[in-house]
């Protein structure tokens, strides 16, 4: 059977962050199903990982979201390829790509990880997602796909197809927590943590607000780690908390993995945009419990009462009452956190999601040779 020659456009640089992508590339690779050929920068952690599992991997990421000079060099190499199928994962790889495979018979797929912004009246859209020469759009969940259905002209909506970016939860067996002292946190606290870069819908005012409904004497101390958390809105909101003393800023951590591993409980208190959330996932599959709210890019994520909390977004009285519930209850939070890792384990792997990327390129192939 003749392989599929798939080239891939994607940013690789960020380890730990590109993972569960990069995975998915290098299983499918091991199919022996394929001819993959991924553009990115050549000295990244998994260029390397890619040339060892025989994948051909070309110097090459654009650093703009257009640039003649960056679609003339994609175009090369969808024409020198012979591809038959070119994945672009990002904003820059899309723009470019698409612009590239105009009057070539390369079937184009694009992804889509976060729900927002996705609106046929926004003209950007046009140059990427509703694109006539975009022929497959995957979506990490279904609450994308239902975006796009509403947007994508009825002939178009076969495009979108969802598909679940999957992990291992060995990637994870390495991780030695901190100790709770190393972070300003007594080591008999009961610690949640929120692992976030600020961002409106990460809902950080409501998870704030949260601290003025629990009692004063309690031992829970709320823990920070990410970028741009210092702003003045929220420097308000802790100052005037009633337990300021027990809220603590880290700013962005190299080992937030280590430092997640340390707390009892992750705490996200989203209010839209989201879509199975990379971080709550980490956090699962290290065995600590998940608090979230039920946006519709997390349903499914966890299961409430057996893998962890859900609570409605926006309402701090119900992210309080979790929070006291879960201190109160610290055997309960170590039983959810183990059956969080068991859940990722069963319900979004890495093995299934390349399975299911492979029938997508599968379909896409066929129809490329009928064309």
């Amino acid at each position: 059977m003749a392989k599929i020659n798939l080239l891939v456009v994607s940013d690789y640089g960020a380890t730990v962050t590109v993972r569960p992508e990069a995975e998915i590339v290098i299983q499918l690779q091991q199919m022996g199903k394929y001819n993959i050929t991924v553009m990115t920068q050549a000295d990244s952690e998994y260029a390397q990982k890619f040339r060892n599992s025989g994948i051909k991997v070309i110097d090459f990421f654009p650093e703009k979201k257009f640039s003649w000079e960056y679609v003339k060099r994609i175009r090369k190499e969808m024409i020198e390829g012979k591809h038959h199928v070119a994945q672009l994962f990002n904003n820059k790889a899309m723009v470019n790509g698409i612009m590239a495979a105009m009057g070539l018979p390369v079937k184009v797929v694009l992804y889509r990880g976060y729900t927002g912004n996705i609106s046929w009246l926004d003209p950007i859209m046009y140059i990427k997602y509703l694109s006539p020469r975009v022929d497959r759009i995957i979506c990490l969940v279904e609450a994308i796909r239902q975006i796009f259905l509403k947007n994508l002209p009825p002939w178009s909506r076969h495009k979108a197809v969802t598909i679940t970016k999957g992990h291992d939860v060995a990637w994870y067996d390495g991780v030695v927590a901190h100790s709770k002292t190393s972070l300003g946190v007594p080591e008999d606290a009961f610690m949640f943590i929120c692992g976030a870069n600020f961002r409106r819908m990460k809902g950080v005012k409501y998870l704030l607000r949260a601290t003025y409904l629990l009692p004063k004497d309690s031992n829970i101390h709320l823990v920070f780690a990410g970028r741009d958390m210092d702003t003045p809105e929220f420097t308000k909101l802790i100052n005037e908390s009633p337990m300021r003393e027990r809220i603590h800023l880290l700013g962005h951590r190299k080992d937030i993995l280590e430092v997640v591993k340390a707390a009892d409980v992750f705490v996200l208190a989203s209010i839209t945009g989201e879509a199975i959330t990379k971080a709550v996932i980490e956090a699962m599959s290290v065995e600590v419990c998940p608090l979230i709210t039920d946006i519709s890019g997390n349903v499914g994520l966890v299961e409430d009462g057996v893998s962890g909390l859900i609570v409605p977004s926006k309402n701090p009285q119900a992210l309080a009452d979790k929070m006291l519930y879960l201190s109160k209850n610290p055997a309960l939070t170590k039983q959810y956190g183990k059956a969080a890792r068991l859940h990722i384990m069963k319900n979004f792997n890495t093995k299934d999601t390349a399975k299911k990327y492979d029938a997508l390129y599968q379909e896409l192939y066929t129809e490329f040779m009928k064309a």
